[in-house]
This record gives structure tokens, C-alpha cells and sequence, in this order.
């Protein structure tokens, strides 16, 4: 599944997206939309985007987690040299040692992508923050071209700024339109 980026003017077009995807084949569950005007999108009954979407909660959890499991390693192997409790201390304190230690180092990574926006929408914030509509359109897999096709014949106030192989891999690079079609052609 394809997610495709479009910065959209107004929330009466927003809304006539949505119409045209769902006449496509695209359910409205595969649409949400990012924007300040939240009220607008629930009156209207557009899919707003959810925190996984807007936030960097996994991304950064789980870079909490990996510097919690090194820091966990790391501690163990200080615990186990230095010997604190005696040289009679079974392996299974070590184990839970590195597992409450990456467990730590999730949660505070994660409390810390709750307070921060998701890193692959930092480029369309200035456009969100002025008033525009950013759509996120998950297309399955061969619809890529008929959901390009539409917008372009229906929809020209819609840009398509970027696409993304699947958004909610936190690693993943969103792809910027000129180098879409290399990416279109990996993908079909």
C-alpha cells in the first residue's frame, strides 16, 4: 500500500476528494486529512488523521528502546564485572536488568514522539499552519496511477507533493515528486 501526499486549498475541495476516491474504489477509511480546522473535517465527515500520523510515537519509541536495551547491555556487563550482589547472582537478574532497561528507554521514547510532530510531515507544516488541507491517500496496490489520474483531471487545485512506500513505518523515506517515478516503477 502506497500512501500519496496532497496539499489541498480548501475544505470544500477536501471534501469533493474524498467523494471521488470513494466513486473510485477507495474506501474513506484509506483518506485522512491533517489540518487545523479540525471541526470543519468531523462537520464535514472527513477521516482526520489519527497520532500515529501526526506524532512521532514509534519512531521515536523505538529508538528509545534500542538506547535502553544498549544502555541495559551495558549495565549488566558493569553489574556482572563489578559483583555487587556476590559472585552467586543467577544470569536471570542480568536478563531482567536489560529488559527494564529497554522497556524504560521505550516508554520515555515514546512520551517524547508523543510531544513531537512526525518528522515526515515537518515539510507541509508552514502549508497545514496557513490554512491548507494535507491528505493522505493509501492506495492499494496497482491503484497508484487511477488515483493519480483522477486527481490530475479533477482535482488540479490538489498538488500531489509526495508519495510514501507505507506511512506508518517510522523509518521510511517519503519520497518528494521528482523522484516519484523511480519509485512508482520499484513499487509495480
Amino acid at each position: 500500500m502506497k500512501c500519496m501526499y496532497y496539499i489541498a486549498p480548501s475544505l470544500f475541495s477536501t471534501h469533493k476528494i474524498s467523494d471521488h476516491l470513494i466513486d473510485l474504489g477507495i474506501s474513506d477509511w484509506f483518506v485522512h486529512v491533517i489540518s487545523k480546522d479540525e471541526a470543519g473535517l468531523k462537520k464535514e465527515h472527513l477521516h482526520s488523521a489519527n497520532w500515529l500520523e501526526t506524532h512521532d510515537l514509534l519512531r521515536d519509541g523505538f529508538i528509545g528502546a534500542n538506547l535502553g536495551f544498549i544502555a541495559g547491555v551495558l549495565a549488566a556487563g558493569a553489574v556482572m564485572l563489578a559483583q555487587p550482589f556476590g559472585p552467586e547472582t543467577p544470569g536471570v537478574v542480568y536478563f531482567f536488568l536489560v529488559v527494564v532497561a529497554t522497556l524504560f528507554g521505550a516508554w520515555v521514547g515514546g512520551l517524547i514522539g508523543m510531544d513531537s510532530e512526525n518528522r515526515k510531515l515537518n515539510r507541509f507544516h508552514d502549508d497545514i499552519e496557513a490554512g491548507k488541507y494535507l491528505l493522505l491517500i493509501y492506495s492499494p496496490k496497482g491503484h497508484g496511477e487511477e488515483v493519480k489520474a483522477m486527481m490530475s483531471n479533477l482535482h488540479p487545485e490538489a498538488k500531489h507533493v509526495a508519495t510514501d512506500r507505507h506511512f506508518i513505518n517510522p523509518f521510511s523515506r517519503v519520497l518528494r515528486k521528482k523522484r516519484e517515478k523511480q519509485a512508482d516503477k520499484a513499487y509495480e
